[in-house]
Order: structure tokens, then C-alpha cells, then sequence
């Protein structure tokens, strides 16, 4: 019999770490909270600068240890966390009054929210851990970073680094901190500790759900699915510029990556005339098919292993010729779901295409993009018409809508004036806390001091339309020595029999009370068809498939494990069609 020594639990090995740092974390936490501005802003610029310094080596760890991506574009989301973002932050107040309003008497005192569970991804890896360091450093919360563990070793190397940087200039030990041994029940013990007073969470839809299932707040980032139209008043070339700029960029793993083009009929020559001047390659019906066979999981994921690979690793994957200066794959759909499965957010250089008749028609389109796997992330407008760039505003679910500029970057602020940040909220739309792209803000409570502007008023002490009356003292109540026990069991009857309760005293039979026949037992709710008795968890569910299973009068059995879109969520469990297995598969 093998020595159980030999082969160790690594899940009690991940929860005990968790344990332990989130501890190690609540303690530095108290000596945080005291720092001056000046103390924070110094451990901030020691910990940019080193970030900085490391840019590189941090781009080529990561795509060494994923496979996502490419080291030109990760240098440059590593140097917009270490200098954008840093540069952004810099001059935030954190620390005691951050906000004097005058006219209204009330000043604002920061305190720090307290222990923060980082969740990084792999996709984004040293960039998303960098942007957290930085963001919760300059809130005085200290932090435990949880890589996803497909990434541990860049994220690993970046919190070593900016660790050592942060203690050198007088951080607490203990202020940042990062799991080594990395499983998904050690994760959700960090996100359930109770030394942890919020969550930022970045990942997919599953982790999002558990963080805001872990009983505190947290900022979790749902999918993105992001639809870009291209209005017939656009500037045609500069829009599919954009648009192969943003899907190509770091081989399109960003979340707020391009994944449809809408175009109106009236520029549809000339958009697919600029994608193939521009490397874009449009494949055939039978080519789209194959690419959606690979690309496309039975969960309705993207394939781990297509994800940030270039257009030409995918083709060859794949098994479609293409020329070497193809740099992404454009596959023409009619429609949005499951039937059409190029629809979905794909985190890799490939584009769904169609075609409308107009602008409300291509809103309606770019709705429906939305509602499969991208409700409030991103999405961007290409036109000259600031009346039907209004109304996109004004109609569509998505809290950034970027305006003739890739969604990739406008989104998170490198090239428009949103707030820079590496985690953007879909607020309730995408099931999130907030629409905002989180910065340091986010981690703050904020206290008021609020002065008297208006006097209270006061209650007055006379009757109205008379003069004031005195007051009178209640006469004093007799005071007794005991009751007569008949009178006492006599009220005692009374008071239960004004509650139904029965008597102590047998009644005479005449005095009973009829009885009433028994209730007929309560009829079961209308609802839907029940389950057969073989069926098994769904892995994933859309919208489209619980409006499918209201259709058909059936329900959909779910586990723990099923990933469920939030527009699917909110609508199967007001029409109570989801059926939970006992157990997960």
C-alpha cells in the first residue's frame, strides 16, 4: 500500500494557505490603515517604478508559461497598468479628507475597505496582477493575490517583485501576498475568509458567480461579447482599422475585444473590400463550420487551446488555407445563439459578420449579441452621425460604448477618457456590482462629516389655538396584594378562548363548537413538464434555451457546475424552470 505521505492533499494544502495569508494579511492590514498620504504615495511610485522596470521580462514570462497572447502587445497592457494607471491614480487623495463640499457643509474621510481577495486571470496575467498591486496599495488595503493556475508562475514573479519593492520604502510585512499552491477550493476559502472584506475578481462567469455568492461585497467582471457597428456615415477605413486592431490585439484576449461586426447593406461592399486590404480573411460556409467545430466547446466556450492564437495558428489548426498576412478570421452569420455558435465571445483573432438594412436594425442586432454572453461590458459605434450615436447611447445594454476607437482600448481607457483600469464592471446587467471601470475610488469607504444647514424643528408645547395646559399626573393605581384564584382562572378561560385555544374546563356538549370538514389537500402549482428520469446537468445555458424550454412547457436540469449566462439566470428563475441536481457532476 502507498505511503499517503507520497501523495498530498493539495486541495487542504491550498485552503491552509489561504488561511494563512489572508491572516498574514488582516495584520499588515492595521498598520496600513495608519499610514499618512505621503507614506502610501511613496510605497505606490517604488512599486510602479519596479513594475516598469520589469515590463518586458513580465510580457515574455507569460506567454512563455499560457500560450496567449504575443510578448509585443503584453508589454504594452504591462507598461498601461505600470505608467497609465499609476499616472492616473498618482494624485488621488486616499487618505483622511479626500473631499471638502463647501456649499453643503459636508466633508469626506476615506477609510480603507479592509483585505482585499485579488482573483487574476490567465489571459491577462502579469498586467491584471500589476493593475490590482497598484490599486489596492494606493486604497491602504492590503491584498492575497490568487492566480488562475495556468498563470501562476508570471503572477507568482510579479508579486515577488513589486513585493520586495513595496517593503523597501516601510510597507508592512504582509501587505501583499500571493498563493502558491493554487486550487479551486483553496480560491474560494480565500474569497470565504472572513480576514477578507471585499473581492475583486476577475476570470470567467463560473468564478464571477462565486465571488458574489461568497457572503461580501466584490467587484466581479462578467463576459464580454462586444458587437461593433459600422454606420453608413462611417469613415470606412479607419473603422475596420479599428475594429482589426482591437480583435488582433494580444491575439484578442481582452474581454473588451471586438467579437461582431454589424454593417449597414448601404457600405457592406466597401467594409468587406477594407477587411480584405487590411488582412481580414472571409470564409466560406463549410470553412465556418469547420472553424466552429474546433473553436467552439460543448460548454459553449472557446477552446483553451485557440485562445490568443494568431489568425494563421488557428487556419492551420483548423485546416483552412489562408495567406500569411492574414490577421483574422471573418465568418458571415444570419444569426445570434446556440444554432450559430461563432456568435459567442470567441478571445481569439476570429469575427462574426452581418449585415442590416439600418441603424435600429443593426441595434436590435447588436442587442441580441449582447444578451449571448456580453450584457453590460462593451461595445463601439462607428459613424459620423452624432444623432444615431446619441441613441446607441441612449438604446443599447452595454455601460462603455466607444465611439469610432477599438473597443479593446477605448474601453479600458488607453485611448478615450474612461477611467484606465483592468477591471470593468457590467453592473446589473451583467450580474455585477457596478458599471465602472474600478480604480482605488472603489476600494474606499467614505465617511461624512455633515454640518447643520437647516434647523430642526422643534415640538412644540401648546395645543394649537390655545394656550399651553399643564400637565396632569396619572391618578395612582390601587395597589393590590394578590387575586382570588377563581377570578384569576376564570380570566384565564377567557384569554383562551378568545384565542381558540381549548378550554381547561370541559364545556357541556351543546357548548361545543361544530366541527369543520378537513381542508382538501392543496392542488401542485401549474408548472413546467417535470424532467425524464435519465436526464443529466446542462453545461451551459443560454437565454435562448430557457425561452426554448418555455416553449416546449419542460425544465432544465442544472449543477453547480453548469454555467449559466445572467440574462438565462434572471429569466429561468423567475419562470422557475431550473431544476438543481443534488449532487455536481
Amino acid at each position: 500500500m502507498a505511503d499517503a505521505a507520497a501523495f498530498p492533499d493539495r486541495d487542504l494544502d491550498s485552503i491552509r494557505e489561504a488561511r494563512e495569508l489572508a491572516r498574514r494579511a488582516r495584520a499588515a492590514q492595521t498598520r496600513l490603515a495608519d499610514l499618512s498620504q505621503e507614506q502610501v504615495d511613496t510605497i505606490v511610485d517604488a512599486v510602479a517604478a519596479a513594475a516598469q522596470r520589469e515590463v518586458k521580462a513580465f510580457a515574455r514570462l507569460a506567454v512563455d508559461e499560457t500560450g496567449y497572447g504575443n510578448e509585443a502587445d503584453k508589454i504594452k497592457k504591462n507598461r498601461f497598468a505600470a505608467e497609465t494607471i499609476y499616472n492616473f491614480i498618482q494624485p488621488m487623495r486616499t487618505v483622511g479628507v479626500i473631499n471638502r463640499r463647501e456649499s453643503e457643509r459636508i466633508i469626506e474621510i476615506a477609510e480603507p475597505f479592509g483585505v482585499v481577495a485579488a482573483i487574476v486571470p490567465s489571459t491577462n496575467p502579469t498586467s491584471t496582477a500589476i493593475y490590482k498591486i497598484l490599486v489596492c496599495l494606493k486604497a491602504r488595503c492590503a491584498v492575497v493575490l490568487s492566480p488562475h493556475p495556468s498563470a501562476a508562475r508570471s503572477i507568482i514573479r510579479v508579486a515577488d517583485v513589486l513585493t520586495r519593492a513595496a517593503l523597501s520604502v516601510g510597507a508592512p510585512e504582509g501587505a501583499v501576498n500571493c498563493m502558491t499552491t493554487i486550487t479551486q477550493e483553496g480560491t474560494l476559502e480565500l474569497m470565504r475568509s472572513r480576514e477578507v472584506a471585499l473581492i475583486l475578481a476577475t476570470g470567467g462567469l463560473g468564478l464571477v458567480r462565486a465571488a458574489y455568492s461568497a457572503g461580501k461585497p466584490a467587484y466581479g467582471v462578467g463576459p464580454g461579447n462586444a458587437p461593433a457597428y459600422i454606420e453608413r456615415t462611417a469613415d470606412v477605413p479607419k473603422a475596420v482599422a479599428d475594429i482589426i486592431t482591437g480583435k488582433t490585439f494580444d491575439n484578442g484576449v481582452l474581454c473588451s475585444s471586438e467579437n461582431s461586426v454589424v454593417v449597414d447593406e448601404a457600405v457592406a461592399g466597401d467594409v468587406r473590400r477594407a477587411f480584405e486590404k487590411q488582412g481580414g480573411r472571409f470564409l466560406n460556409p463549410l470553412e465556418a463550420a469547420k472553424l466552429a467545430e474546433v473553436l467552439v466547446t460543448p460548454q459553449r466556450l472557446p477552446n483553451p487551446e485557440l485562445v490568443g492564437k494568431s489568425a494563421i495558428e488557428i487556419a492551420a489548426r483548423v485546416g483552412i488555407e489562408i495567406t500569411g498576412d492574414t490577421r483574422v478570421l471573418i465568418a458571415t452569420l444570419t444569426g445570434v445563439g446556440r444554432d450559430h455558435p461563432l456568435s459567442m465571445e470567441k478571445l481569439c483573432p476570429v469575427l462574426s459578420f452581418y449585415e442590416v438594412s439600418d441603424w435600429r436594425a443593426a441595434g436590435a442586432r447588436c442587442k441580441e449579441i449582447l444578451a449571448y454572453g456580453g450584457m453590460g461590458h462593451t461595445m463601439s459605434i462607428h459613424s459620423g452621425d452624432e444623432r444615431i450615436i446619441l441613441e446607441f447611447g441612449l438604446q443599447e445594454p452595454a455601460f462603455r460604448i466607444v465611439v469610432n476607437s477599438p473597443t479593446t482600448l477605448g474601453a479600458i481607457g488607453m485611448t478615450t477618457g474612461l477611467d484606465p483600469s483592468m477591471t470593468l464592471g457590467c453592473g446589473g446587467w451583467g450580474g455585477n456590482i457596478t458599471s465602472d471601470n474600478v480604480t482605488p475610488r472603489h476600494l474606499l469607504n467614505v465617511k461624512r462629516l455633515a454640518y447643520e444647514t437647516r434647523s430642526a424643528p422643534r415640538p412644540s408645547a401648546t395645543v394649537a389655538g390655545g394656550p399651553a395646559l399643564p400637565l396632569q399626573q396619572a391618578p395612582d393605581r390601587p395597589v393590590t396584594h394578590g387575586v382570588d384564584p377563581a377570578v384569576l382562572n376564570e380570566r384565564i378561560e377567557l384569554f383562551l378562548a378568545s384565542r381558540g385555544i381549548a378550554s381547561t374546563t370541559p364545556a357541556p356538549l351543546e357548548d361545543q363548537a361544530p366541527t369543520l370538514p378537513p381542508a382538501a389537500p392543496p392542488t401542485a402549482p401549474t408548472s413546467a413538464a417535470p424532467l425524464p428520469p435519465a436526464a443529466t446537468p446542462m453545461d451551459f445555458v443560454c437565454e435562448d434555451d430557457v425561452r426554448q424550454a418555455l416553449r416546449e412547457n419542460r425544465q432544465i436540469l442544472v449543477s453547480a457546475a453548469t454555467i449559466i449566462t445572467p440574462a438565462a439566470r434572471d429569466l429561468g428563475e423567475a419562470q422557475r424552470v431550473f431544476v438543481h441536481a443534488s449532487t455536481p457532476r
